[in-house]
């Protein structure tokens, strides 16, 4: 048996900010990942996917093998990931699990660690919020993978010694820090032992800095050989290496297949043993003790002034922008926060008992399904309660949801709060005031009044309330516009189920739809679907409280926009183009080419003919164009002013529609 000198552990942290609408439950279209429909979706195609399936080529270039690197490497997942992913992506969601469990045949210890559930800086939160993310986080860990963790990622590596003191007080074994992050690095890339506050051990594992930024931003994924043959020239002992996740298939194109590679490669090295943490920190336990720099993180070099400061970084220097925006918001979401835990402990107590515990508790099920969910609130609440209790205490523990991810550190990370990012964490902070009950008016004004100190670097913009208010705060009630939605759908003839949105539940009731949301709240929605064009509809809602509205096909929820639009271009193809269209397209000829040609014949027939039926062939015409995402052809229009200049002027004027709709201004 060949001795092990040398052990090698490359981690990957996988993560992506949470996306969803949380009125929705959702994620919309995100017009920058195009052509994919979120960036969710496009990371996962470009990472997560090809890393559970990476390609080993042969040295004629052929593959010679599929493999899922997980196996062999470290890694943690965000939970909110995981979440979307088992939905989403269920192949390489059960590939992730099924890596975890390898590796544990393989070495007796599992390569998957935990993560805190939310991406929050923890040396930012209290006591409190650090315990409850740590704790959500072992929970969700617990269910996925069947079993304890033994190591935790901070989220940035972000540290100080209360969040340590926390990992071990939750039976926590090890984390893992840059080598910036502690006064001396361990030799021999050995776990360091760490004495918290509290008198409690952790292990610190150390990655080397220079050979993680090397694969992360230099040549090695480039040449797999390189790579090993730098993992082998460190000191005896351990190595570990530690990057993003999405550096391998995202940011770097085929760095899975160098990651492959290279387990290949070590494969073949006597004396050398791919493994984790955990296998390491079970043969070698910690003989050398460590000093924190803290607060410290892996991505600002400043501490954690990049969640809290105008610090620099994150900046670009092509496009300079100030970042005084990130104290005031974070000041504004502390007074929120505050805000919302004195409404958990003033109406949770009667429902749940100790809202603490019960908080905590529910990250059990927090990323599970309503029924799970529904199990957890039934078990916990008082008998007294009653059904409106139970919707109550599911709403008072989504509100607290919100408030811990409404920290997400991604809102902080770039250097302009208008991105997507920022964005998201208003979206929770608007949601769980939403949720707040009689409250909502008073914490929405304190918010817009804190957000009014929130400086721009958006000129139309002169704080963040303004900006808040333009493009953060829904303009409808989502109630309203998934009410709108179904009831276009239905009308259209899409089933039922292809109707909802996941975070209601619609039902048909008589002359009404009932909507029951998430916490078992029910609302009762009227709808009327309005047909305003030969392709085009509105829908009129109303509900009890007076709110009423009239949405077009664009204002609907994305899911239902989608089933709402392939129905209208199924229907207006079949009656406009019907069997002519059938041979072409059968013959490969793009059904927009078809429609475009279609209808510039359909505008010179006008000449001929520019009665209601031929009017309305143009109108339908020019409307599935624009389900197809094409514009009204330079042909059509340029036919039509011809044939309205060639018109007299009564024939002109019944020809006013046509005029508007193919882009012409009035009178012209």
């Amino acid at each position: 048996m060949i001795a092990i000198t040398r052990s090698v552990i490359v981690h990957g942290h996988f993560y992506q900010p949470p996306r969803e609408d949380p009125r929705l439950d959702e994620i919309e279209t995100e017009a920058s990942a195009a052509p994919y429909h979120d960036w969710n979706e496009r990371i996962e195609r470009e990472c997560y996917r090809p890393v559970t399936a990476a390609r080993l080529l042969d040295p004629g270039g052929r593959i010679a093998g599929i493999v899922n690197t997980l196996e062999a490497m470290s890694f943690d997942f965000g939970p909110t990931l995981l979440e979307w992913l088992e939905h989403a992506a269920p192949d390489t969601y059960a590939a992730v699990l099924a890596a975890d469990a390898r590796s544990r045949e393989r070495l007796g210890f599992g390569n998957a660690i935990a993560a805190p559930y939310h991406h929050v800086i923890l040396p930012l939160a209290s006591r409190r919020e650090k315990t409850t993310e740590v704790r959500w986080g072992i929970a969700d860990f617990q269910r996925r993978f069947g079993r304890a963790p033994e190591g935790m990622w901070l989220p940035e590596t972000a540290v100080d010694p209360d969040t340590l003191d926390v990992l071990a007080a939750e039976g926590v074994a090890f984390t893992i820090l840059a080598p910036r992050q502690v006064r001396a690095v361990p030799r021999d890339g050995l776990p360091g032992r760490y004495r918290t506050p509290g008198g409690r051990d952790v292990a610190v594992f150390v990655y080397d800095g220079a050979i993680a930024h090397d694969v992360a931003f230099g040549p090695l994924l480039r040449d797999a050989r390189r790579w090993a043959e730098r993992l082998l020239t460190a000191p005896p002992g351990a190595v570990v290496v530690a990057t993003d996740g999405e550096t391998f298939g995202h940011h770097h194109r085929f760095g899975e297949m160098a990651l492959a590679a290279l387990f290949a490669d070590l494969a073949t090295r006597a004396g050398v043993r791919v493994e984790n943490c955990a296998a390491v920190l079970a043969r070698t336990p910690p003989c050398e003790d460590i000093e924190l720099i803290a607060p410290s993180s892996w991505s600002c070099e400043h501490g954690v002034e990049r969640w809290r400061s105008d610090c620099g970084c994150g900046g670009d220097p092509h496009h300079p922008r100030h970042q005084r925006w990130r104290a005031p918001l974070r000041a504004a979401l502390d007074w929120l926060a505050t805000e919302l835990h004195a409404a958990l402990e003033r109406e949770a107590p009667p429902l749940l008992g100790d809202p603490w515990d019960a908080r905590d508790g529910y990250g059990a099920v927090a990323g599970a399904g309503a029924a799970e969910v529904g199990r957890f609130v039934g078990e916990r609440l008082r008998p007294d309660a009653g059904p409106d209790g139970a919707i109550r205490a599911r709403e008072l523990l989504d509100l607290e949801c919100d408030a811990l991810r409404m920290f997400t550190s991604c809102g902080w990370f770039f250097d302009d709060i208008a991105g997507l990012e920022g964005r998201q964490v208003l979206r929770y902070a608007a949601h769980a005031i939403d949720l707040a009950g009689d409250e909502r008016s008073r914490l929405e004004a304190g918010l817009l009044d804190r957000l009014a100190r929130v400086p721009m670097n958006e000129p139309r913009f002169p704080s963040a309330r303004e900006w808040f208010e333009d493009t953060v705060r829904p303009r409808v009630a989502a109630t309203l516009r998934v009410a709108a939605g179904y009831a276009a759908a239905r009308q259209l003839g899409v089933p039922a189920q292809a109707s909802q949105v996941a975070g209601f539940d619609v039902r048909e009731a008589a002359d009404e739809l009932r909507l029951t949301e998430r916490s078992g709240r029910v609302v009762s929605v009227v709808a009327a679907v309005r047909t305003d064009g030969p392709g085009t509809l509105s829908v009129d809602v109303a509900s009890p409280d007076g709110a009423r509205a009239r949405l077009p096909v664009a204002a609907l929820p994305d899911r239902q926009r989608a089933v709402v639009g392939d129905a209208l271009r199924r229907s207006l193809t079949e009656r406009l183009l019907g069997p002519a269209a059938r041979e072409p397209l059968a013959a490969g000829r793009p059904l927009d080419r078809i429609a475009e040609d279609a209808l510039v014949a359909a505008v010179r027939g006008l000449a001929h003919d520019s009665g209601a039926d031929a009017v309305g062939r143009v109108l339908g015409l020019a409307d599935l164009l624009e389900l197809l995402g094409r514009h009204v052809p330079w042909e059509a229009q340029t036919m039509f002013h011809r044939v309205r200049a060639a018109a007299g002027p009564a024939r002109a004027a019944a020809l006013s529609a046509v005029a508007a709709r193919l882009g012409f201004a009035p009178g012209d």
